[in-house]
């Protein structure tokens, strides 16, 4: 079996406070690997180390306040808890800013050795609440061994081509930080458990707890089913994926019923996409036809 054991811990930061945040946060990476010592991938919610405040509480300088350069010293002290702990890190995501001083939302993941393997920037901010630059490239990388893993931060999970492309790139997972404050939360579900049904992928949607977030992350098999789902407080989902089970659900359709993608493979050459400029969809190279 090619096994990802993940822990997704749904918490919250210290507002404002990005020192005591980053206590808790460590404390708690540590708590879950302690407490599930087969765990080899942590993900937490998106922006907890930016220690954001309440969703209507101004604060101008909040941005500015927990910005950070990649690699800088957030990332040095990530990448060493990583490797002291062996683990895969996701953890959540980080103002980015560049060297000319734009600012992104950006998701991390960091090897066990202790080495950032791969940087996605959000595609989609929240508009017009998050003012954060979008970024432009869809990002996967591989757990040697295990399997490939897909990036998405939130909002993006409205948009189903994000995920499409990132499993058209072969993730077998899509790893989802996510910092929802609305009630719009379960409508998220939704496409959370239509994006693993539509391209046959996991989906693990880690949000941030209350009072931040309204909580309520899961974790959601390739069938589109909910395998767990928190409350609203803080707690851990601790789940292990079986990534075989991907091309399980390929192979004899999802529910052993349906195979989109084998059929998107028979199919692609005889369909333009007006959306798209009249674009083709090319196959991608795992994908078998009917």
């Amino acid at each position: 079996m090619r096994v990802l054991s993940i822990a997704a811990i749904q918490t919250v930061p210290v507002p404002g406070d990005l020192e005591a945040t980053w206590d808790r946060f460590e404390a708690q990476v540590v708590a879950a690997k302690t407490l599930r010592p087969h765990v080899n991938l942590v993900v937490v919610p998106e922006l907890l180390l930016a220690a954001p405040g309440p969703l209507l509480l101004e604060d101008a300088e909040a941005d500015a306040r927990a910005a950070t350069t990649i690699p800088g010293r957030v990332t040095d002290r990530l990448c060493d808890l990583a490797r002291d702990l062996g683990v895969w890190l996701v953890p959540g995501t980080l103002v980015e800013q560049t060297d000319d001083g734009r600012l992104f939302n950006t998701a991390l993941a960091i090897s066990p050795e202790g080495s950032i393997v791969a940087r996605y920037r959000k595609l989609f901010p929240w508009r017009p609440y998050e003012e954060l630059l979008p970024g432009s490239e869809f990002v996967t990388f591989d757990i040697p061994d295990v399997g490939r893993v897909g990036l998405a931060i939130c909002f993006d999970g409205s948009f189903p081509e994000v995920s499409r492309q990132l499993a058209w790139l072969g993730a077998e997972v899509i790893i989802q930080p996510t910092l929802t404050t609305t009630r719009d939360r379960e409508m998220e579900i939704v496409m959370a458990r239509a994006n693993a049904f539509a391209n046959q992928v996991f989906v693990v949607n880690v949000n941030g707890a209350s009072p931040v977030g309204v909580g309520e992350s899961v974790v959601v098999d390739p069938e589109g089913t909910v395998m767990q789902q928190a409350g609203g407080g803080e707690e851990v989902l601790f789940a292990v994926l079986d990534l075989d089970r991907v091309e399980v659900v390929r192979e004899y359709g999802s529910h052993g019923i349906n195979r989109p993608w084998s059929q998107l493979a028979d199919q692609c050459a005889l369909l333009e996409y007006p959306m798209f400029g009249g674009a083709t969809v090319r196959p991608p190279e795992w994908a078998k036809p009917l």
